[in-house]
């Protein structure tokens, strides 16, 4: 099982599940977890209402303090992929050949972070033309991994992205 350290992303109107359920596989994982948004200390809401506080800012985080991201998809990854931090964590554990995983919208931060061109990738069907654009090779699957990235299209693929989310973290 895990020792290590995990961020997830987070900020407003983000998708509960895709924040919630890799959590606590984490935790039980034995991952300590961090909730990493725009300001520490401030709660964030999700879609249907379950908070989230951000034990960490972007700013502060550093990709030597983790061995594993999660990037979760819902209204959310349209703010986080312009924060200039938040793509630079991403690509610096991407850079690390740390787990990085998205979900959902989550792809939208590797496009801008610079992540996505010529990987093999799977996202929410609304984002797969900025996936193919941005360079990236889009499929239709439950769960694409490709070196150290991982990406899953919705919340029903939370189980296959987890296990292999948590199968690069264990390498």
């Amino acid at each position: 099982m895990g020792t290590g350290k995990a961020a997830i992303f987070v900020d407003s109107l983000f998708q509960d599940l895709e924040v919630m359920y890799p959590y606590y596989r984490l935790v039980e994982a034995g991952f300590a977890v961090d909730l990493i948004g725009p300001e520490r200390g401030r709660t964030y809401n999700g879609k249907f209402g379950y908070p989230a506080l951000a034990g960490k800012s972007y700013q502060e985080a550093k990709e030597a303090d983790y061995d594993l991201l999660v990037i979760p998809g819902g209204f959310a990854p349209d703010k986080i992929r312009m924060d200039k931090d938040a793509k630079r964590l991403t690509w610096d554990m991407f850079q690390a050949g740390k787990a990085v995983g998205a979900i959902c919208h989550g792809p939208w931060v590797l496009v801008s972070a610079g992540v996505a061109k010529g990987r093999q990738v799977t996202s929410y069907a609304a984002i797969k033309d900025d996936l193919v654009n941005a360079g990236g090779l889009w499929q239709d699957a439950e769960v694409v991994v490709d070196a150290n990235l991982v990406t899953s299209r919705k919340p029903d693929d939370l189980p296959a992205f987890m296990k292999a989310l948590l199968s690069l973290a264990r390498r």
